[in-house]
């Protein structure tokens, strides 16, 4: 579709691509969210910071900020709930008082596993029934959408 096209066509919410991969992402987010706090106690950004610290440990917690997407404030606060539940350490650099990393400790790595685990099970019932060839196209779609998304500053509202 040309951009003349899209620029002159009526929107409608179900059609508009934002609002369908909104939907999608709410609804398998909401699920997870759902699963991960009944089974493990842990509300979203715990679970995404589990995740990341237990793939990459030593990140500081700008780093997992970065990597979740997710506000400093969502991440400080996760982050000291994590650490009162004795799931992650963090240890503050010598040099750098402001600066500290996380890793997780032996319960957060009980529970690293047990959500990896489960985390590959919902990303199989997702794509069972696509082919290698269609997960892979998504992947790369979805890759093109992210970097597509930085032009929206560039968006003329007149």
């Amino acid at each position: 579709m040309s951009t003349e096209q899209t620029i002159n066509r009526n929107l409608v919410l179900e059609d508009f691509l934002p609002f369908q991969l909104s939907t999608l992402s709410y609804s398998v987010t909401n699920s997870i969210a759902t699963l991960y706090n009944n089974h493990f106690n842990l509300s979203i950004p715990e679970w995404r910071i589990i995740v990341v610290v237990g793939h990459t440990p030593n990140l500081s917690a700008m780093d997992v900020s970065k990597r979740t997407s997710m506000d400093k404030v969502a991440v400080s606060r996760a982050l000291n709930k994590l650490i009162e539940n004795k799931q992650i350490d963090r240890k503050f650099e010598t040099e750098d008082r402001r600066r500290s990393v996380l890793k997780l400790t032996e319960k957060g790595q009980h529970i690293h596993k047990k959500l990896s685990k489960v985390a590959l099970q919902i990303e199989k019932i997702l794509t069972e029934e696509l082919n290698d060839e269609e997960v892979s196209v998504i992947n790369k779609v979805f890759d093109k959408l992210t970097k597509r998304t930085e032009l929206f500053t560039e968006i003329n509202v007149d």
